[in-house]
């Protein structure tokens, strides 16, 4: 065999890939980290806006999130509370509603009809196994409805639809139409239960990360120096009886082992020859991403916190359909994030950035006043738009899918492992999920190295 240059060839920096290059440089293995960006950090991008950093990516944690929080402290960052003091704004059927605490401003028949619902819905969850979700008792039936057909049978109230609705649209970046019912009870169990999710007191929302989450990649990537070679598109990744080769652009690596540590919907477009099984290549074809645009604005004052909001808003009319209070630690550099998500990430995407800034800033005054209009600086990303992203926050089965694809995510092929955020069993969509793969592929390929030696 040609001598490798590295034992293991792991393709994508975000924080699953540099978890994995992490762990198997721990255990001793040579590796070499290819990434098509010209930074690392994947869905994570923290920068410099109106005089501070803010993340235009991925942003929190929670303390259901073990993975995430060890890795957190194993590297040295600080993590400071997401702030949620005040009162909260709920926008449905374009009527402004206000409220305290976790009970949304709802007619009292919908909020029994919504906790019945959110119950049931936790109930399923824990029926599906987080491991082998296409294992459920029901999963062939749960895998073949999609979350709005279920809704439509199961709820009756129109207050209840309407925040299953936009919570459905805040944890995925997309419509409950589009969701495989297996997936969604798959993804609850996952993180913990569905009101975790939404939420930041004790939920996934609950802290950010100082100096921004793209932080985590930055430090993984930093002791491995050269190892990491960015602005390096993946083409193709062969396998040959005792190795794989990797082609890029112009270039190509040998390695012993692969990890694609990429979504899949980005996996798709790289050339595996003939290795890949049929479950494996219909993941790739069948994930496609959430839709999200996340935007920041930032003022010279809290005014929200002012007139005693919290900065939350959620919305059933674009294009911003939620909200959080962005503001610093501290109160340091008063700011609001915002995100179009679903169906209308997919109408504004591609347009003019100023238009997007306007839009956006319209939903925040219409939610918190008209000081929203004022902003000292303003910055979104369309991650829609991204080339090595397509879309954020995850990869999302279409109905049908995870019964079809089985093992596929996880099971390695041949010479190839996998890791993202897509392919894990606690945390999946978030950065928690992203290290868990990360370790899980590492420790999948310390094991065969260690063979090798044997």
């Amino acid at each position: 065999m040609v001598q490798p240059d590295a034992d293991v060839i792991i393709i994508g920096a975000g924080i699953a890939g540099l978890t994995a290059a992490r762990a198997l440089t721990l255990a001793g293995a040579s590796v070499l980290v290819l990434e098509a960006r010209e930074r690392v950090g994947g869905r994570t991008l923290s920068q410099p806006v109106g005089g501070d950093v803010v993340d235009l990516g991925g942003q929190w944690v929670g303390p259901h999130q073990h993975h995430a929080l060890r890795m957190v402290e194993a590297l040295g960052l600080r993590r400071f509370p997401q702030f949620h003091h005040g009162t909260k704004v709920l926008e449905l059927r374009g009527e402004r509603r206000t409220y305290r605490g976790k009970v949304p401003a709802l007619p009292l028949l919908s909020l029994l009809d919504l906790q019945r619902n959110i119950w049931r819905l936790d109930r399923l969850a824990r029926r599906v196994p987080r491991d082998r979700p296409h294992t459920a008792p029901k999963a062939a039936e749960w895998d073949a409805l999609t979350l709005e057909a279920w809704k439509q049978r199961h709820v009756p109230s129109w207050g209840a639809r309407a925040a299953l609705d936009v919570a459905t649209r805040a944890i995925f970046g997309a419509e409950p139409s589009e969701l495989s019912f297996l997936h969604f009870l798959f993804y609850i169990h996952s993180n913990g239960g569905l009101m975790p999710l939404a939420e930041i007191e004790n939920g996934a929302q609950a802290e950010r990360i100082e100096g921004g989450a793209q932080g985590i990649a930055l430090r993984l990537a930093e002791p491995l120096g050269a190892r990491v070679v960015l602005s390096a598109p993946v083409r193709a990744v062969l396998q040959e009886a005792q190795g794989v080769v990797v082609h890029g652009e112009g270039r190509s690596w040998r390695g012993r082992y692969a990890v694609v540590a990429v979504p899949p919907a980005l996996a798709e477009r790289m050339d595996f020859g003939a290795e890949l099984p049929t479950a494996r290549r219909r993941a790739h074809a069948e994930l496609p991403m959430g839709s999200v645009i996340k935007g920041v604005a930032t003022y010279s004052r809290p005014f929200w916190r002012e007139a005693g909001l919290s900065g939350e808003a959620v919305s059933d009319g674009g294009p911003v359909r939620l909200c959080f209070d962005d503001t610093g630690q501290n109160g340091h550099h008063p700011a609001l994030v915002g995100f179009f998500l679903g169906d209308t990430a997919r109408a504004w995407t591609g347009r003019p950035a100023e238009e997007r800034r306007r839009a956006a800033l319209e939903c925040f005054a219409r939610f918190f006043g008209p000081q929203a209009l004022e902003p000292t600086a303003y910055a979104d990303l369309d991650w829609i738009a991204e080339p090595w992203s397509t879309g954020c926050y995850v990869g999302l089965p279409r109905p049908g899918t995870l019964t079809a694809i089985g093992d596929a995510l996880r099971t390695p092929c041949g010479r190839v492992h996998w890791a993202g955020t897509e392919t894990a069993v606690e945390g999946c969509g978030y950065i928690d999920g992203a290290v868990e793969s990360g370790e899980r592929a590492a420790k999948e390929l310390t094991a065969r190295l260690l063979d090798l030696q044997r």
